[in-house]
């Protein structure tokens, strides 16, 4: 958000009817969020109505765009009237952004808050979203603090809805704007701030495999950085690996265990059931979107995990059972 008294210099100030033309609102509604919130015209001058700035259109735009994801108006000019909400959407896309009904929020509320960030649930997933779109990956950074977080509950509450939402918009960018580009990066850069620290010396090594044919999900990043907080070692293989290759890092990298993550409804599993062939002493952790449970190879050696928490404690479970004495 612009810092007071630093508006565009030149930037005419707007009448109520300039402005709802603007928003796509009743001018009655702009006189209601004067009165009730405090989002009213803040230039004054001798013997003229009020006026609305740069900096009252701004929040005002944050305004309208939280009511319409469903957030009540009450908690909607809190969050336009707190700093550094981010700057107004561009024309194209507050025009063109697919939107959910109102009164239907983009997630449920969580059950607590997150230290140094808007608290997870619809407030903090609708901050998230506006940041991205707006191209704001300081601010993105920002709400994404993972400083005293579950990361399952930092990913389930937070940033898979915030994903979730951006995937349900039509917007129209500007050349090099990617909302979704701008969001995952700021994923990645507070995953690589969680892990920055070397693993111990001697920390067992959890392999994450890739699918065949599949762009590696953003969970895997997420799964491994959840096992670094457990102590373990977590290597992600990127570019294509044959089933082959796949004994050959196990071996290399000592893994007491692989985990194999698929967002594909039909996913190549392949390397998993010659690993599992292969090396009986290997754990195998497999995770797999709904529908696709079938093509897990099941085996004495293969488990299946159904949610990502379940996942990191049987990973971690087994690690430690091959680390026991």
């Amino acid at each position: 958000m612009v810092p007071a008294g630093e508006e565009s210099v030149g930037a005419p100030a707007l009448t109520v009817a300039a402005v709802a033309r603007r928003l796509g609102v009743a001018p009655a509604t702009l006189r209601t969020w004067d009165r009730r919130y405090g989002l009213g015209p803040s230039e004054h001058s001798a013997g003229a109505h009020r006026r609305y700035t740069a900096q009252d259109l701004e929040r005002l735009l944050v305004m309208r765009r939280l009511t319409i994801d469903g957030v009540a108006p009450a908690e909607a000019a809190r969050l336009a009237q707190a700093p550094d909400t981010g700057p107004p959407p561009t024309a194209a896309s507050d025009d063109l952004t697919g939107r959910l009904p109102a009164g239907v929020p983009d997630a449920p509320p969580a059950a607590g808050g997150v230290p140094g960030r808007a608290a997870p649930g619809a407030g903090g997933v609708v901050a998230l979203v506006d940041a991205a779109l707006a191209g704001r990956a300081d601010r993105c950074t920002a709400l994404l603090d993972t400083a005293g977080t579950d990361l399952t509950v930092w990913w389930s509450d937070l940033v898979q809805p915030a994903l979730a939402a951006l995937a349900r918009r039509t917007v129209v960018e500007r050349p090099g704007v990617d909302a979704r580009e701008t969001l995952l990066g700021a994923v990645l850069a507070a995953l690589r701030a969680r892990t920055a620290a070397p693993p111990p010396t001697g920390a067992p090594v959890v392999l994450l495999l890739p699918v065949p044919g599949e762009v590696r999900p953003v969970l895997a990043h997420v799964l491994a950085a959840a096992l670094v907080d457990g102590g373990v070692d977590a290597r992600l293989v990127a570019g294509p690996v044959s089933t082959r290759h796949a004994g050959e890092l196990a071996l290399m990298t000592r893994a007491r265990a692989v985990v194999t993550l698929s967002e594909s409804p039909a996913p190549d599993l392949s390397v998993v059931a010659r690993l599992a062939g292969e090396r009986t002493d290997l754990p195998q952790f497999v995770m797999v979107a709904e529908g696709a449970e079938d093509r897990v190879p099941l085996d004495r050696t293969v488990h299946r995990a159904r949610t990502l928490p379940g996942l990191l404690h049987e990973a971690l479970a087994a690690v430690a059972q091959s680390s026991a004495p």
